[in-house]
């Protein structure tokens, strides 16, 4: 067995992830927040080619898909959800008419692995602290963003920040927001909105929630699209707790939209 050299180990770790955040420095794609509806358009976008980074604040992904419902590790979807947990290869299993069950640590490691392999490069206890704005004949757009890492970010230390550059960014950080709201109070913009505001989101209804993801998710400022509950929050839908049907398709949608935008993917 080969003797342990802790330098050498430091080394391939620092040199590693260096090497890996450089190449990300131009995207094509940035996806904020690594729920269910982020993971599984990286995991399609990557499949086309895209170049595409994933980055998640906390130190896991999966967002709320973990939990199921109260801690109870169960989601469930309805007949369209189930064809993206097939082609994932998670086992189902039916409840009801029209229901199914998926086992929610399997759904979420699955979905995470996929994309990975898939050549998604993720970014995990790192932060979205801003985006970077650009103006062309009149015209104001998302080119990038900002990050910093996410324990700089808990304690409130000033140190400043890094920025990679896209083509396309994905907000998929849920109820939350946290890319659209950061955008709209830092600059006087309009969203793709009613109002040109963020709506926000409105209490439980699973059945109207469901539909409204997949209707809300799209491109919301000139680069940026909303997938998932973000979408929702975004255009003042409502909450559907853990059945995550519109959650997969919504990921599913906004990855075909970006690709037939961006050309050749």
């Amino acid at each position: 067995m080969t003797v342990v050299n802790e330098r050498l180990v430091s080394r391939a770790i620092i040199e590693r992830w260096c090497e890996k955040f450089t190449n990300c420095l131009e995207l094509d794609v940035a996806v904020v927040g690594g729920g269910p509806s982020g993971m599984l358009a990286a995991w399609k976008l990557a499949e086309r080619g895209c170049k595409v980074a994933l980055f998640e604040r906390k130190l896991s992904l999966g967002g709320g898909m973990w939990g199921g419902g109260m801690t109870y590790n169960f989601i469930v979807v309805q007949d369209a959800g189930k064809r993206l947990l097939e082609e994932l290869g998670v086992p189902t299993r039916p409840y009801g008419e029209g229901y199914h069950t998926a086992d929610a640590v399997t759904a979420t490691t699955t979905l995470a692995s996929r994309a990975c392999l898939a050549g998604t490069q993720v970014f995990n206890c790192l932060s979205v602290e801003d985006v970077v704005l650009r103006e062309e004949e009149g015209v104001r757009r998302v080119t990038g963003l900002v990050v910093n890492s996410t324990p700089v970010e808990m304690t409130g230390l000033h140190v400043d920040p890094l920025v990679v550059h896209c083509r396309a960014v994905i907000e998929a950080t849920g109820h939350a927001v946290e890319v659209l709201k950061t955008l709209t109070r830092k600059n006087d913009v309009r969203l793709n909105t009613p109002d040109g505001r963020i709506a926000g989101e409105q209490s439980m209804w699973a059945d109207k929630a469901e539909a409204d993801t997949l209707e809300n998710t799209r491109e919301i400022f000139p680069g940026v699209w909303v997938a998932g509950m973000a979408a929702n929050a975004s255009f003042g839908s409502y909450r559907m707790g853990p059945i995550f049907g519109g959650m997969l398709l919504s990921g599913e949608k906004v990855a075909e939209d970006i690709a037939a935008r961006l050309g050749g993917h």
